[in-house]
């Protein structure tokens, strides 16, 4: 068996009672939550249904604003359902990122029989700064190869579906303690 006694960051333990409000999502808080992605036809992207929760501090970039924004105000038990328009959840479509390589640059990649590459296929870059880019094959040509920089799922809705499972208020901290 175990217990959570949650300290505020300076006392002694906290103790909600029926009278005190719960915990809400907000700046800072700790949420644990199962969640699913979707598209809007019901196509599933990601989900954590059926496997470990996930837990996150709101505002440390595990998850994206749009995706935070839609659970601000929602306490433990809550469950959300939102459809994201893209501009909330990976971004709208930046033409900018879709780019033109010469196709010999590629020589070596095309060539592989092994593991053949087509319009498609992801394909890993090195920016500047030895980051790795993933990049989406859009068009091979024959003196032309082009690339999309832009997120898989950017310029599409995303059904966005949590179930929060416990908040904990910033300034709180939990101690599983184990009996």
């Amino acid at each position: 068996m175990s217990s959570e006694v949650m300290r505020d960051s300076e006392h002694a333990p906290v103790q909600a009672s029926a009278g005190e409000p719960a915990s809400v999502v907000c700046a800072g808080a700790r949420v644990t939550l199962h969640f699913s992605l979707a598209l809007p036809d019901g196509t599933e992207i990601d989900s954590n249904y059926g496997k470990a929760p996930a837990t996150f501090r709101v505002g440390d970039g595990n998850l994206l604003p749009g995706f935070e924004a839609a659970l601000m105000g929602a306490g433990q038990g809550a469950s959300v359902s939102v459809v994201l328009p893209p501009e909330q959840a990976f971004g709208a479509v930046n033409p900018e990122n879709v780019q033109s390589f010469p196709r010999q640059r590629f020589a070596g990649l095309l060539a592989n029989t092994t593991d053949p590459v087509e319009e498609g296929t992801v394909v890993s870059f090195a920016d500047a700064g030895g980051n790795e880019i993933p990049g989406v094959l859009r068009q091979i040509g024959e003196l032309h190869v082009v690339i999309d920089f832009n997120h898989p799922l950017a310029g599409r809705e995303i059904l966005f579906t949590a179930d929060i499972l416990s908040v904990i208020a910033p300034g709180t901290q939990a101690v599983k303690i184990q009996l």
